[in-house]
């Protein structure tokens, strides 16, 4: 029921655990406890873009990293936070199971690999471009300044 909550909604808001609790007649708490056991499930409403880095060892000493710190510089939010605007929620996973790509980088459901930290400003610039006029993070404002779109 969790699983096919979070596939509905996006994330597990809290009236949705409380409404399983209810329909399978026991104290929210408990629906609570196994979904907060579980690192599968997002108690957030999810941005509309997902970017997810690998920290495990290969991607990491590759510098994924690096790449993490300047995202989440580039955004101004910590990895397991969505941005102000709804756009880009950051996070980071031990590992995807994909060392020969290293630093591997996933967004939305598309593996980018071996990325760097400037490829991941130009995805910013990408994905603040489909936004609009008058929408922007620091980072893609300035880039777009110099020129770099």
């Amino acid at each position: 029921m969790l699983q096919a909550a979070q596939t509905s909604l996006g994330y597990l808001p809290a009236d949705a655990m409380r409404a399983i609790a209810q329909h399978l007649m026991m104290p929210p708490a408990s629906v609570e406890g196994v979904a907060s056991f579980y690192a599968q499930f997002r108690f957030n409403k999810p941005g509309r873009h997902r970017i997810t880095i690998c920290t495990g060892t290969a991607c990491y000493v590759r510098g994924s990293g690096a790449i993490l710190g300047d995202l989440q510089t580039d955004l101004g939010i910590p990895s397991g936070q969505t941005t102000a605007d709804g756009e880009v929620s950051l996070e980071s996973v031990s590992c995807f199971g994909a060392c020969a790509l290293a630093p591997v980088v996933v967004l939305d459901d598309k593996v980018l690999r071996q990325q760097t930290s400037d490829g991941m400003k130009k995805v910013l610039q990408d994905i603040y471009a489909e936004v609009g006029p008058g929408e922007s993070c620091g980072t893609c404002a300035s880039a777009s300044e110099e020129g770099g779109k």
